[in-house]
């Protein structure tokens, strides 16, 4: 198991990955997987990782900008999905590790993530890999048709920004 960067080759697993993470209802606000084109221009260019294995993508995280104000060029939001069959095996660790190390050498003095209360997988995976807890927003948007609270999570880098 290895972590190595994404190309665009890596998008038919790393889409039906994604669309696991949809179909629990607790992973995103998102409802459908977009294509590669979209989901391509939304994200930043560096920091797409995946963990493979003999092959096979277990995983896949991400970063996309926050806002296009200049001010905010330093803070990202994370995406972070395990397949359902690598779950409970390292596989989010391993690529957060390395996001954020890929994140800091990018740049980037602010890591953040929204997270449903319900996804507890991902609270205790940011936990353990350092970000804390900042605030919940509640009732923050709907998902088929129930409004959801975020949990809002950030990692600030101690090697870049203001710390």
């Amino acid at each position: 198991m290895h972590v190595r960067k994404m190309t665009s080759t890596d998008w038919a697993q790393v889409s039906n990955i994604y669309a696991e993470g949809i179909a629990t209802g607790f992973a995103t606000f998102e409802q459908d997987v977009p294509d590669y084109d979209q989901w391509d221009q939304a994200h930043i260019k560096s920091c797409r990782l995946v963990v493979e294995d003999e092959g096979c993508i277990l995983g896949w995280a991400a970063l996309s900008p926050v806002s296009s104000r200049c001010v905010y060029g330093g803070v990202a939001e994370v995406s972070v999905y395990v397949g359902a069959k690598s779950r409970g095996k390292g596989v989010g660790q391993l690529i957060m590790k390395e996001l954020i190390a890929q994140s800091e050498d990018a740049g980037f003095w602010t890591i953040q993530s929204g997270i449903f209360p319900e996804n507890e997988a991902s609270i205790s995976l940011h936990k353990k890999v350092g970000f804390r807890y900042i605030g919940k927003r509640e009732r923050v948007g709907k998902i088929h048709g129930l409004w959801k609270d975020n949990l809002l999570f950030e990692k600030r880098s101690k090697a870049i920004g203001i710390n």
